[in-house]
């Protein structure tokens, strides 16, 4: 198990504990339970790289406590 924080930079700050063999849809599906946003209107992104849904976490090379950038579109 890992944790991700996510920022919204609006000074909400989202931490969810997922899989490193989870999908970036998997972790937008859990970000929506825990903001009530729903997951096709979540963006996440590091710098200016967008996540895709169907590459996983591992892959992307992202590891327990790191931060990502969380958009609502």
């Amino acid at each position: 198990m890992i944790e991700v924080v996510l920022n919204d930079r609006l000074g909400k700050k989202v931490r969810v504990k997922c899989n490193d063999d989870d999908t970036i849809g998997d972790l937008k599906k859990l970000v929506a339970a825990q903001t009530g946003t729903r997951s096709d209107k979540i963006r996440i992104q590091k710098w200016y790289t967008i996540y895709k849904d169907h590459i996983t976490l591992k892959d992307y090379e992202i590891h327990d406590g790191m931060g990502l950038e969380l958009y609502y579109s």
